[in-house]
Protein backbone atom coordinates (compact mmCIF):
# COMPACT_ATOMS: atom_id res chain seq x y z
CA UNK A 1 0.00 0.00 0.00
CA UNK A 2 2.74 2.07 0.96
CA UNK A 3 3.91 2.11 -2.62
CA UNK A 4 0.86 1.77 -4.67
CA UNK A 5 -0.54 5.12 -3.41
CA UNK A 6 1.90 7.14 -4.77
CA UNK A 7 1.12 6.32 -8.37
CA UNK A 8 -1.83 4.04 -8.51
CA UNK A 9 -4.74 5.17 -10.53
CA UNK A 10 -7.49 4.60 -7.17
CA UNK A 11 -5.30 6.40 -4.74
CA UNK A 12 -4.16 9.31 -6.70
CA UNK A 13 -7.85 9.70 -8.59
CA UNK A 14 -9.76 9.27 -5.11
CA UNK A 15 -6.79 11.71 -3.57
CA UNK A 16 -7.51 14.43 -6.11
CA UNK A 17 -11.87 13.59 -5.50
CA UNK A 18 -11.37 14.13 -1.98
CA UNK A 19 -8.91 17.45 -1.72
CA UNK A 20 -11.02 18.72 -4.58
CA UNK A 21 -14.36 18.51 -2.16
CA UNK A 22 -11.74 20.55 1.15
CA UNK A 23 -11.05 23.21 -1.57
CA UNK A 24 -14.58 24.18 -1.61
CA UNK A 25 -15.24 23.94 2.04
CA UNK A 26 -17.26 27.27 2.90
CA UNK A 27 -15.03 27.51 6.32
CA UNK A 28 -12.17 26.22 8.31
CA UNK A 29 -11.19 27.62 11.74
CA UNK A 30 -8.71 25.60 13.72
CA UNK A 31 -6.45 24.61 10.77
CA UNK A 32 -5.77 21.14 12.95
CA UNK A 33 -6.84 18.10 10.86
CA UNK A 34 -7.15 14.58 11.72
CA UNK A 35 -7.14 11.81 9.89
CA UNK A 36 -8.29 8.76 11.11
CA UNK A 37 -6.77 5.38 10.23
CA UNK A 38 -4.16 7.33 8.05
CA UNK A 39 -2.46 3.83 7.12
CA UNK A 40 0.74 4.68 6.02
CA UNK A 41 0.74 8.08 5.47
CA UNK A 42 -0.74 8.95 1.99
CA UNK A 43 -3.53 10.96 2.76
CA UNK A 44 -1.21 13.05 5.35
CA UNK A 45 1.02 14.77 2.35
CA UNK A 46 -2.11 16.08 0.71
CA UNK A 47 -3.38 17.46 3.59
CA UNK A 48 -0.94 19.87 4.67
CA UNK A 49 -1.93 21.90 1.68
CA UNK A 50 -5.49 22.43 4.31
CA UNK A 51 -3.78 22.85 7.58
CA UNK A 52 -1.71 20.86 10.43
CA UNK A 53 -2.71 16.73 9.99
CA UNK A 54 -2.71 14.47 12.73
CA UNK A 55 -2.69 11.11 11.78
CA UNK A 56 -4.39 7.60 13.48
CA UNK A 57 -3.96 4.31 13.00
CA UNK A 58 -4.23 1.22 15.28
CA UNK A 59 -1.56 -0.66 13.26
CA UNK A 60 1.96 -0.08 14.29
CA UNK A 61 3.51 -0.99 10.80
CA UNK A 62 1.67 1.41 9.10
CA UNK A 63 2.29 4.05 11.64
CA UNK A 64 6.26 3.45 11.27
CA UNK A 65 5.57 3.28 7.52
CA UNK A 66 4.21 6.71 7.61
CA UNK A 67 6.82 8.19 9.73
CA UNK A 68 9.46 7.12 7.21
CA UNK A 69 7.75 9.19 4.75
CA UNK A 70 7.08 12.27 6.43
CA UNK A 71 3.87 11.79 8.49
CA UNK A 72 4.21 13.76 11.86
CA UNK A 73 1.71 13.98 15.35
CA UNK A 74 1.30 10.13 14.16
CA UNK A 75 -0.91 8.42 17.07
CA UNK A 76 -1.86 4.66 17.47
CA UNK A 77 -5.30 4.51 18.50
CA UNK A 78 -8.81 2.90 17.71
CA UNK A 79 -11.23 4.88 16.19
CA UNK A 80 -13.87 4.20 18.48
CA UNK A 81 -11.71 5.31 21.17
CA UNK A 82 -9.92 8.78 19.92
CA UNK A 83 -7.07 10.25 22.62
CA UNK A 84 -7.78 13.38 22.00
CA UNK A 85 -9.61 16.39 23.63
CA UNK A 86 -13.25 17.17 22.46
CA UNK A 87 -13.78 19.89 20.10
CA UNK A 88 -10.24 20.66 18.52
CA UNK A 89 -10.33 19.51 14.94
CA UNK A 90 -11.75 21.62 12.48
CA UNK A 91 -11.45 18.81 9.59
CA UNK A 92 -12.08 15.41 10.84
CA UNK A 93 -11.17 12.47 7.28
CA UNK A 94 -11.93 8.79 7.57
CA UNK A 95 -10.92 7.17 3.90
CA UNK A 96 -12.34 3.96 3.74
CA UNK A 97 -12.01 2.87 7.47
CA UNK A 98 -15.37 2.26 8.99
CA UNK A 99 -16.03 -0.67 6.96
CA UNK A 100 -13.56 -2.58 8.17
CA UNK A 101 -13.99 -5.84 10.70
CA UNK A 102 -11.79 -4.09 13.73
CA UNK A 103 -15.15 -1.32 14.04
CA UNK A 104 -17.59 -3.27 15.68
CA UNK A 105 -19.86 -0.48 16.10
CA UNK A 106 -19.89 2.18 12.95
CA UNK A 107 -22.37 4.26 15.12
CA UNK A 108 -19.72 4.50 18.14
CA UNK A 109 -16.65 5.45 15.38
CA UNK A 110 -18.90 8.22 13.99
CA UNK A 111 -19.80 9.99 17.37
CA UNK A 112 -16.31 9.64 18.11
CA UNK A 113 -15.68 11.30 15.32
CA UNK A 114 -17.97 14.27 15.77
CA UNK A 115 -17.12 14.83 19.64
CA UNK A 116 -13.36 15.66 18.22
CA UNK A 117 -14.79 18.15 15.74
CA UNK A 118 -14.95 21.54 16.61
CA UNK A 119 -18.55 22.89 16.21
CA UNK A 120 -18.94 24.30 12.65
CA UNK A 121 -16.43 21.44 11.86
CA UNK A 122 -16.41 19.16 8.95
CA UNK A 123 -16.31 15.44 8.83
CA UNK A 124 -15.16 14.06 4.77
CA UNK A 125 -16.02 10.14 4.86
CA UNK A 126 -15.05 7.48 2.00
CA UNK A 127 -16.62 3.92 2.18
CA UNK A 128 -17.00 1.55 0.06
CA UNK A 129 -20.71 1.16 -1.33
CA UNK A 130 -23.19 -2.13 -2.03
CA UNK A 131 -22.99 -5.24 -0.13
CA UNK A 132 -23.60 -7.28 -3.07
CA UNK A 133 -20.36 -5.96 -4.55
CA UNK A 134 -18.37 -8.00 -2.42
CA UNK A 135 -15.74 -9.88 -3.59
CA UNK A 136 -12.58 -11.89 -3.03
CA UNK A 137 -11.23 -8.46 -2.23
CA UNK A 138 -13.15 -7.67 0.75
CA UNK A 139 -12.17 -10.80 1.93
CA UNK A 140 -8.60 -9.24 1.74
CA UNK A 141 -9.02 -6.40 3.59
CA UNK A 142 -11.39 -7.80 5.84
CA UNK A 143 -14.56 -5.64 4.78
CA UNK A 144 -17.14 -6.08 7.81
CA UNK A 145 -19.97 -3.91 5.16
CA UNK A 146 -20.55 -1.81 2.15
CA UNK A 147 -22.94 0.70 2.45
CA UNK A 148 -25.41 2.79 0.23
CA UNK A 149 -25.59 6.45 0.35
CA UNK A 150 -28.85 6.71 2.45
CA UNK A 151 -27.38 4.45 5.02
CA UNK A 152 -24.83 6.55 5.58
CA UNK A 153 -26.84 9.82 5.72
CA UNK A 154 -28.91 8.37 7.83
CA UNK A 155 -25.77 7.27 10.29
CA UNK A 156 -24.25 10.66 9.93
CA UNK A 157 -27.81 12.19 11.27
CA UNK A 158 -27.74 9.69 14.36
CA UNK A 159 -23.87 10.92 15.47
CA UNK A 160 -25.10 14.15 15.45
CA UNK A 161 -23.80 15.23 12.23
CA UNK A 162 -25.73 17.56 9.31
CA UNK A 163 -25.19 15.37 5.87
CA UNK A 164 -24.34 18.67 3.43
CA UNK A 165 -23.05 15.95 0.25
CA UNK A 166 -23.76 12.17 0.25
CA UNK A 167 -22.71 10.81 -3.26
CA UNK A 168 -21.59 8.18 -4.83
CA UNK A 169 -17.88 7.98 -6.37
CA UNK A 170 -16.21 5.88 -8.73
CA UNK A 171 -18.89 5.74 -11.35
CA UNK A 172 -17.18 5.03 -14.60
CA UNK A 173 -15.72 1.68 -13.54
CA UNK A 174 -18.83 -0.09 -12.03
CA UNK A 175 -19.66 -2.11 -15.01
CA UNK A 176 -16.59 -3.49 -15.86
CA UNK A 177 -15.90 -4.15 -11.65
CA UNK A 178 -19.82 -5.31 -11.55
CA UNK A 179 -18.61 -8.30 -14.55
CA UNK A 180 -15.16 -8.86 -12.52
CA UNK A 181 -17.40 -9.78 -9.53
CA UNK A 182 -19.61 -12.04 -11.62
CA UNK A 183 -16.18 -14.16 -13.34
CA UNK A 184 -15.30 -14.21 -9.44
CA UNK A 185 -18.42 -15.72 -8.03
CA UNK A 186 -18.64 -18.25 -11.27
CA UNK A 187 -14.98 -19.23 -10.81
CA UNK A 188 -13.78 -20.05 -7.43
CA UNK A 189 -10.76 -17.47 -6.69
CA UNK A 190 -8.40 -17.15 -3.77
CA UNK A 191 -8.88 -14.32 -1.31
CA UNK A 192 -6.81 -11.85 -3.01
CA UNK A 193 -6.63 -7.74 -3.29
CA UNK A 194 -7.67 -6.08 -6.00
CA UNK A 195 -4.58 -3.66 -5.80
CA UNK A 196 -2.07 -4.59 -8.12
CA UNK A 197 -0.03 -1.93 -10.29
CA UNK A 198 -1.62 -2.10 -14.29
CA UNK A 199 0.69 -1.48 -17.29
CA UNK A 200 1.62 2.40 -17.63
CA UNK A 201 -0.41 3.51 -20.58
CA UNK A 202 -3.50 1.65 -18.10
CA UNK A 203 -2.86 2.98 -15.22
CA UNK A 204 -2.75 7.18 -16.76
CA UNK A 205 -6.20 6.18 -18.29
CA UNK A 206 -7.71 5.21 -15.39
CA UNK A 207 -6.33 7.79 -13.36
CA UNK A 208 -7.78 10.29 -16.04
CA UNK A 209 -10.77 8.73 -15.80
CA UNK A 210 -11.54 9.21 -12.00
CA UNK A 211 -10.18 13.04 -12.68
CA UNK A 212 -13.01 13.16 -15.47
CA UNK A 213 -15.28 12.36 -12.45
CA UNK A 214 -13.97 14.56 -10.31
CA UNK A 215 -15.29 17.43 -12.58
CA UNK A 216 -18.46 15.94 -12.57
CA UNK A 217 -18.79 15.90 -8.77
CA UNK A 218 -18.15 20.09 -8.80
CA UNK A 219 -22.29 19.30 -10.16
CA UNK A 220 -24.07 17.19 -9.03
CA UNK A 221 -23.79 14.08 -7.04
CA UNK A 222 -23.59 10.50 -8.64
CA UNK A 223 -26.07 8.18 -8.27
CA UNK A 224 -24.12 5.13 -8.39
CA UNK A 225 -20.56 4.14 -7.97
CA UNK A 226 -18.00 1.60 -5.92
CA UNK A 227 -17.71 3.68 -3.15
CA UNK A 228 -19.97 6.42 -1.10
CA UNK A 229 -18.28 9.60 -0.22
CA UNK A 230 -20.19 11.55 2.29
CA UNK A 231 -19.38 15.84 3.74
CA UNK A 232 -20.59 15.76 7.04
CA UNK A 233 -20.71 19.49 9.31
CA UNK A 234 -21.09 19.65 13.04
CA UNK A 235 -23.74 22.13 13.77
CA UNK A 236 -22.44 25.06 15.80
CA UNK A 237 -23.85 25.78 18.87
Amino acid sequence: MAHAEQTHWWYTGMAAIAADWLERLPSRSSGLILDVGCGTGGSLRWLTQFGRPYGVDVHPVALQLAAQRGGQRLVQADVQALPFASARFSIVTAFDVLYHLNVANDGTALRELARVLLPGGWLLLRLPAHDWLRGAHDQTVHTRHRYTRNEVRTKLLAAGLRPVRVSYANALLLGPVVLWRVLQHCVAQPAASDVRMPPQWFNRALTALLHAERFCLRRFNLPVGLSVMALAQKEAR
